[in-house]
């Protein structure tokens, strides 16, 4: 049981990861503060540039699947490869490092 709670926790905070923020900083931009102030990929490339949208297109693509493979790798049950699914995609929208405004 431990072991499962950790893998969840971890999904969560790995899903939390402000992937187009941290690629924005490297250009000085905050994309909270462009366009439609998402930090998603598409609103990345307006305000960093195309390559750096594809790039958070691929971390976000990422982060979404390294929890999941994990949990698969490490044999865990079908019900918890659902919640860790569900949690990576809860990080991705309601982030910590955020203040849960993201997504």
């Amino acid at each position: 049981m431990p072991l499962k709670i950790s893998f969840i926790i971890a999904a969560y905070l790995i899903g939390a990861i402000p992937v187009g923020v941290i690629l924005s900083i490297f250009k000085g931009v905050d994309p909270r503060k462009t366009g439609s102030g998402n930090i998603g990929a598409t609103n990345v490339m307006r305000a960093a540039g195309k390559t750096l949208g594809i790039l958070t297109l691929i971390g976000d693509i990422t982060k979404g699947f390294l929890p999941v493979a994990l949990a698969i790798y490490y044999s865990q049950p079908d019900s918890t490869i659902a919640l860790i699914g569900l949690a990576t995609f809860l990080g991705h929208l309601f982030p910590v490092y955020l203040k849960f405004k993201g997504g």
